[in-house]
């Protein structure tokens, strides 16, 4: 505007034609267009300013063109850039790639083309002499310009891509039949070669599709013994055997008769009797042992007073005497005794109805006590024993809402050997076979499994007390500093070997922790198990004796265990210590909070000329702040008076007026929105501000109190607890907040655009925005 006036007035001093400035009242210079803006160019970057007497001139740099003439102004044309490589003849000559750039351009060589040293140009790459050879050792490259082609002999092939190598063609797989029946193809490098399958013989050389079936039944001696009937079958035979003779099973042996009775001293053991049959055997057992039904299994003693209720710790547990009625009942049908009632369930029934009562029982979340959970834990672990060895097979699985069990079982004449692995979705145990037939007389069948509770860590996640660093077993240790949680689900680890306190080798456990944490200064995982026995009185206990934590990371920890029983893994808490720096830094931090408080306070409620609606907000939103910093700097340490209840008192007062902050933080976020949106009816009423700012904070403070009173004061600090997820009381109404208070402001920010769009239709949305 200063320069239009500028040049008004030389137009009326001098009469200067635009372009030239008057310079006294005879004479008009020329006026530099191209030097008289200091920051931005008059021809933009991408050309060249040139000045004339009264006026000037834009020439386009190398590289861009002009969308007119030649020489242009700003109003009559602009500079954009040139695409080279669309010229004719091409910028970059042949086999080259033309890449354009602003100003400028970029040339390449085309895919097998490289840069010739000699001549500079993009010239054919001759890949065939490249090392190790692109076409295989054994196939044939043959040079093209910009490309090579492979050529595979017979035997070998590249699938179609004539620019792979060449690799062995397996005949016998791409021609399934290129052998012809009853033989077995055998692939060489280049070739392959037919021979017959077992059972099929050919007197040629090359038994290509001549493979007769070998009559077995014809030789001498024969081979299903004196007596067995064989049968010929293509490509192998079938000895049947008359009654009073078997091949055990393997169909192709001799029918021989063993009786098993007389040639293995104590085949049914002391409890049961041995009655040969033809080709088999079978245990009869004695009342009071069972071999579970499995009648070449040894009898071994069945007890079944652990499914007493009347003496059982879980007793009055609600539901449990269903469960351990049913397993008494089905001990007492096994063990051939004539007090059973009803009759006699499957192995597979009587695990879906054990998990079933099982269910029934963890959905009311009534286990109230450590003797309730012993008795649940004993109860199961029994039942377990009792069903595994039922099972038709050796791999069981059974998972319900609150529960999931892995059974393995194996039979046979002698134990088994070897490593056996077990796991579901929380846990994984990993023992040997020799762990679970143990040391004493095997009975038959051995038997691993794993059973985990999905929600009986609630119920165990307070018994700690005897809990201390130096894994001392004596009920009167004085429980440590430590604060411990629970941090994985229960789970129950047994084998059919009866004696389990002290293992011969220990069994691995892996539990999946139940949040994501890593071990640090403040926390650690342990690796604990109930114990029943430890305190006879509470009806058990977590112990550390005996198990010991391989390795851990922030998902998993790996506990070693010599005896087997219900095992966990918790979190051990340590109090942080907070140093003398950081206490010194809190109490002169808030203590200048506290004085600028007050110096708001006073002003917010002296100064009338300023009071109001937002003025009324800010004033008692200072005043919860205040009050809050001088109880935290007065009580939230005294952890001490928490019996009394002083600990309680400083909690809720901070959570009162705490809430309260935030309450009048969505008072000012409201106030603003009607400011912008209802613009002339933006007072609230007193009576709604302090209903919200006051009310509502107390309201949910006395409900939180009413609902869970010892969640006000913790063994460190007089705040809210972390158990029962309680400190949500105060996390919640926090949250909803924040969120009402991004939604006011980004209905105000909206508003607020709109009305500017209005005003000026040309405003940009960025400028909008801002």
């Amino acid at each position: 505007m200063g320069l239009n006036f500028s040049l008004l007035g030389n137009l009326v001093a001098k009469g200067c034609d635009p372009g030239l400035t008057a310079n006294g009242s005879q004479r008009c210079d020329d006026i530099d267009e191209c030097n008289e803006w200091d920051s931005a160019r008059p021809c933009g970057s991408n050309a060249t300013c040139f000045n004339t007497f009264g006026s000037f001139y834009c020439h386009c740099l190398t590289g861009f063109v002009s969308t007119t003439t030649f020489k242009f102004t700003p109003l009559t044309g602009e500079c954009k850039d040139l695409n080279e490589c669309l010229k004719k003849p091409q910028v970059c000559g042949s086999n080259t790639i033309c890449l354009n750039t602003i100003g400028s351009y970029i040339c390449q060589c085309q895919p097998g083309f490289n840069v010739s040293m000699y001549t500079g140009r993009c010239a054919d790459e001759d890949e065939c002499v490249w090392v190790p050879p692109v076409c295989g050792a054994q196939g044939i490259c043959t040079n093209t310009p910009g490309r090579y082609t492979c050529t595979c002999p017979s035997g070998l092939s590249n699938h179609g891509n004539n620019s792979a190598p060449c690799t062995d063609l397996n005949e016998c797989l791409e021609k399934p039949q290129v052998c012809g029946s009853n033989t077995i193809c055998l692939n060489t490098i280049g070739s392959f070669n037919c021979q017959c399958q077992p059972g099929f013989t050919s007197n040629l050389t090359n038994v290509t599709r001549h493979c007769e079936d070998e009559d077995e039944c014809v030789w001498v001696p024969p081979v299903c013994g004196a007596q067995g009937m064989c049968t010929n079958t293509p490509g192998r035979y079938t000895c049947t055997c008359p009654s009073g003779l078997s091949n055990h099973g393997n169909n192709t042996a001799p029918c021989t008769d063993i009786d098993e009775c007389n040639e293995i001293a104590g085949i049914c053991g002391v409890g049961g009797d041995c009655q040969n049959q033809k080709g088999s055997y079978s245990c009869l057992c004695h009342p009071g042992y069972s071999n579970y039904d499995n009648k070449q299994a040894q009898c071994s003693v069945l007890t079944c007073d652990q499914f007493k209720a009347n003496e059982t710790p879980g007793q009055t547990v609600p539901g449990l005497a269903g469960l351990l009625s049913l397993m008494r009942n089905s001990c007492l049908v096994l063990s051939n005794s004539g007090d059973a009632a009803g009759g006699k369930l499957t192995g597979e029934v009587l695990l879906e109805n054990v998990f079933t009562e099982m269910d029934r029982l963890l959905s009311h979340d009534i286990l109230s006590n450590s003797q309730e959970v012993s008795g649940l834990l004993g109860t199961v672990e029994d039942a377990m024993r009792l069903i595994g060895p039922q099972l038709r097979d050796n791999h069981t699985t059974n998972e319900t809402d609150h529960a999931a069990t892995e059974l393995a079982v194996r039979r046979g004449q002698t134990p088994p050997t070897g490593p056996i692995s077990l796991a579901n979705d929380n846990a994984r145990l990993d023992t040997s076979w020799e762990t679970a037939t143990g040391s004493g007389t095997y009975p038959g069948f051995a038997l691993v499994g794993l059973v985990c509770y999905k929600t009986v860590e609630k119920s165990v996640n307070n018994s700690f007390q005897y809990l201390t660093d130096t894994d001392t077993d004596t009920a009167t240790a004085t429980a440590s500093k430590l604060s411990y949680q629970i941090s994985s689900k229960v789970v129950t680890a047994f084998v059919s070997n009866p004696a389990t306190d002290h293992l011969a080798q220990p069994v691995i456990l892996t539990f999946k922790h139940l949040q994501v944490r890593a071990e640090s200064a403040e926390m650690n995982y342990t690796c604990v198990f109930w114990s029943e026995g430890r305190v006879h009185e509470e009806g058990g206990a977590w112990s550390r004796l005996g198990c010991t934590k391989v390795t851990s990371n922030a998902t998993h920890t790996v506990c070693s265990c010599t005896h087997l029983s219900s095992f966990a893994v918790l979190m051990a808490l340590y109090p942080v210590e907070h140093t003398f720096e950081l206490r010194l830094l809190t109490w002169l931090g808030l203590s200048v909070s506290v004085v600028c408080l007050l110096l708001c306070i006073l002003t917010f409620w002296l100064c009338r000329s300023i009071q109001g609606t937002r003025t009324t907000i800010h004033l008692h939103l200072c005043v919860c702040l205040f009050i809050a910093d001088l109880v935290f700097l007065s009580g939230i340490s005294h952890t001490q008076s928490k019996v009394g209840g002083g600990c309680r008192v400083v909690a809720g007062l901070l959570h009162l007026f705490f809430l309260g902050s935030f309450s009048w933080m969505l008072l000012e976020g409201v106030q603003l929105y009607l400011m912008v949106v209802l613009v002339f009816n933006t007072t609230i009423r007193p009576l709604y501000l302090y209903a919200v700012g006051y009310g509502l904070p107390l309201a949910i403070v006395i409900i939180s109190a009413i609902t869970y009173p010892d969640g006000y004061g913790t063994t460190h600090h007089c705040w809210l607890s972390l158990e029962r997820g309680f400190i949500w009381s105060f996390f919640g109404p926090v949250c909803t907040i924040i969120i009402l208070n991004v939604f006011f402001f980004i209905i105000t920010v909206w508003r607020l655009a709109q009305k500017f769009s209005s005003l000026n239709p040309d405003l940009s949305n960025l400028r909008k925005i801002k």
